[in-house]
């Protein structure tokens, strides 16, 4: 592949501080750091060119390589693969190659789902607006403030006046008309302080709908990837601190290819739903399910070690593999629908995302090996 790419790289500018940065909605070039077990963050360190064109290239080939479109969603998942920063889903670039499966678009959108940086841009968006309607409630505060104090100032002016002035109807008449157009002029700046209350407080609410949608699957209803990667990070520490277990269930439902390509993305996507009811079953108390993209779920269970986990998750595994489903629109039977799946002990690891790798490895020798089974990572 001879084909080269006529641009160069550029560093993105750094957007404006404010709210923003308060709400965490906006990040670092260096966001790996942020994961990092520190007290403070360094200045980003600025790659060389050498390396960037690396990456570029990297990308460039794996694009051209599976005949994918230049989308921001295959961007994003070849950025991903390509630099490392999502080795799950490296790993299941490679699994899928290892067994002649192409790489399509379709596919890696129910891979990266749940993580697309639309969602952020439209929470961005609405945090711009609460900045603006933040913004112009202070201006109605000040002006209200500044009317206070010129009335004030005003009021005792003429007050001095009164007293020096002989026509002392005049000064009152005089007063009288002050005091009426400062009044029509507090009224109004207090209906506009009143709108702006209003409709910062309505932003408010929109952008917190914003941020729940956006860590929720459309589909299952489960907290996705995003959500998944924070909840996994703060597990972690506290699991450092306190010294209790913490376990990582990485779970892929069988053949799932084969459901799709019978009986349709509908039926599939009931699947999905499914599976994920009987895995969210074991989410009582001390446990965390995410949908991570596709056919994939992975569970936290704090408190409670792999041999634990093994023991509920599977259950689960064997009470679904015992069920019947039925293609409601088609009435022909999906067969048995069964899951596998990889568990890690989290606390061994000191980056959580390493014990995610290693539920993954033991996902794909419980693949290996059949299918319709869990594996313990390491035995």
């Amino acid at each position: 592949m001879a084909t080269n790419l006529a641009f160069e790289a550029q560093e993105p500018e750094e957007p404006s501080a404010g709210i923003l940065q308060r709400l965490g909605l906006l990040r670092s070039r260096a966001h790996h750091l942020e994961d990092a077990d520190v007290q403070s963050v360094s200045p980003p360190i600025k790659t060389d060119l050498r390396t960037r064109r690396r990456l570029l290239n990297n990308i460039r080939d794996f694009l051209l390589e599976h005949d994918l479109e230049v989308v921001p969603s295959t961007l994003l998942a070849a950025h991903e693969a390509c630099a490392g920063d999502n080795p799950v889903l490296t790993r299941s670039i490679a699994r899928r190659r290892e067994s002649g499966e192409s790489v399509t678009q379709e596919w890696l959108e129910e891979k990266t789902e749940g993580t697309a940086a639309s969602d952020n841009r439209s929470i961005e968006d609405l945090a711009r607006k609460l900045e603006r309607g933040i913004d112009d409630l202070s201006q109605a505060t000040r002006s209200v403030r500044k009317a206070t104090s010129d009335y004030g100032d005003e009021l005792e002016r003429r007050v001095d006046g009164l007293q020096a002035a002989p026509d002392t109807e005049a000064v009152i008449a005089q007063i009288a008309d002050f005091a009426k157009a400062m009044l029509d002029r507090s009224r109004q700046t207090e209906e506009e302080l009143r709108a702006s209350e209003a409709e910062t407080a309505a932003l408010r609410r929109n952008l917190d709908r914003a941020r729940r949608d956006a860590e929720v699957d459309y589909l299952t209803g489960l907290p996705n990837r995003r959500a998944f990667e924070e909840v996994l990070q703060a597990y972690h520490s506290e699991a450092l601190e306190t010294g209790d277990p913490l376990s990582v269930a990485f779970c892929d439902i069988d053949r799932f290819k084969a459901i799709n390509d019978t009986h349709g993305h509908d039926a599939g996507d009931r699947i999905i739903r499914e599976v994920a009811e009987s895995l969210s079953g074991l989410c009582r108390e001390n446990c965390f399910i995410a949908r991570h993209g596709g056919e994939e779920f992975v569970l936290l269970y704090r408190g409670m070690s792999p041999e634990d986990a093994f023991v509920r998750l599977d259950g689960a595994r064997e009470e679904l593999a015992q069920r019947r489903m039925i293609n409601r629109r088609t009435e022909k039977p999906f067969g048995i629908v069964t899951f596998s799946g990889g568990i890690a002990d989290v606390s061994r690891f000191a980056d959580p995302r390493d014990a995610l790798v290693a539920a993954d490895e033991a996902l794909y020798r419980a693949k290996e090996g059949g299918r319709n089974q869990i594996v313990l990572a390491g035995a």
